[in-house]
């Protein structure tokens, strides 16, 4: 076995990295399960440490009991507990939920805001979960949403050597054009589930393994 090697500059890796992943996953976008922007707000936040297949089983009961921030601002705290359970860390999730929500109705009106500053003044939503608000609820491209899948392929990849969240997206933004910026977030989601395992990378199958200097490929 060899290892890939490339001397291209990043602006070009990432662009072909881009045309290549598209060609494979044409339909790429967040799986999560969602109607208007405060049922995305909440399943994302939800999406945390689990997968979006538990996020969506969750959702399709919540949904139907809580349809506006108060309804979740006002909830009582361990049923909102126990309707969240089986998506982990329900504690932590149910107490974010519920100050999340009490300051939507308090400070934007039961309104999901449309401003980064906005919406990382909420408690539990950081910058991944507002890129992922922005852009799939209002079409607005802010950033980058790092997640542990774009973090871990974009270092196998070589796109960047940071090991933060915030200097990653930095990175990226800087060599990948603006309208590909969320795109290239769910294109490199959809590869490290489908093929860049973590554990156990399908290297011989990947589209990529002639640009990533960690591909393990035939002599």
């Amino acid at each position: 076995m060899k290892t890939a090697q490339t001397g291209i500059d990043q602006k070009t890796k990432v662009n072909q990295v881009i045309k290549l992943l598209e060609k494979q996953y044409p339909n790429a976008k967040t799986a999560l399960n969602w109607s208007n922007p405060l049922e995305l707000l909440v399943a994302t936040m939800l999406s945390a440490q689990t997968t979006d297949v538990t996020v969506n089983s969750v959702t399709k009961t919540l949904f139907k009991k809580y349809l506006t921030a108060k309804d979740y601002a006002e909830a009582d705290l361990k049923e909102l507990e126990a309707a969240i359970h089986s998506t982990g860390y329900y504690h932590n999730k149910a107490k974010n939920l519920k100050e999340c929500t009490k300051l939507l109705v308090e400070k934007f009106d039961g309104k999901v805001p449309k401003t980064m500053e906005e919406l990382t003044e909420l408690p539990g939503i950081a910058r991944k979960t507002a890129n992922i608000i922005l852009y799939n609820a209002y079409g607005i491209t802010a950033g980058i949403a790092v997640d542990t899948h774009v973090m871990r392929l974009s270092q196998k990849i070589g796109l960047t050597q940071q090991k933060y969240q915030d200097k990653i997206e930095k990175d990226l933004m800087h060599i990948t054009p603006k309208d590909k910026w969320m795109p290239l977030t769910d294109l490199l989601i959809f590869h490290g589930r489908q093929v860049c395992n973590a554990k156990k990378p399908r290297c011989e199958i990947c589209v990529l393994n002639e640009i990533c200097p960690s591909a393990l490929i035939p002599n």
